[in-house]
């Protein structure tokens, strides 16, 4: 059974920068899609940004020119790069890896962005 974890969140004030991970393991398999989605509070969890197998990326529009998604060669870390950092990117960050039909998601790090 894979696990998915992540790390990198905190506190950063509005502007700054911060960098997450997520890394995969408990498989052989080779994760097909990976992702970041966020949860802020009393709001759904939304889609933050994607990158597949192939290295094609999609994010959201409220992230476009600020985030950077990338991962490993193997597909087994997936990373967040966030700079410009506003008051409304506060959520927990969670990373999500497609595996052989299954979907498995990390328990999240929290980022508090301040103003």
């Amino acid at each position: 059974q894979a696990q998915v974890v992540e790390s990198g969140g905190g506190l950063v004030q509005a502007g700054g920068s911060l960098r997450l991970s997520c890394v995969v393991s408990g498989t052989i398999y080779t994760p097909t899609v990976m992702a970041w989605y966020r949860q802020a509070p009393g709001s759904q969890r939304e889609f933050v940004a994607t990158i597949r197998g192939g290295g094609s990326t999609d994010y959201a529009d409220s992230v476009k020119g600020r985030f950077t998604v990338s991962r490993d060669r193997d597909m087994k870390a997936l990373y967040l790069q966030m700079h410009s950092l506003k008051p409304e990117d506060t959520a927990v960050y969670y990373c999500y890896a497609f595996i052989r039909g299954h979907d498995f998601w990390g328990q999240g790090t929290q980022v508090t962005v301040s103003s």
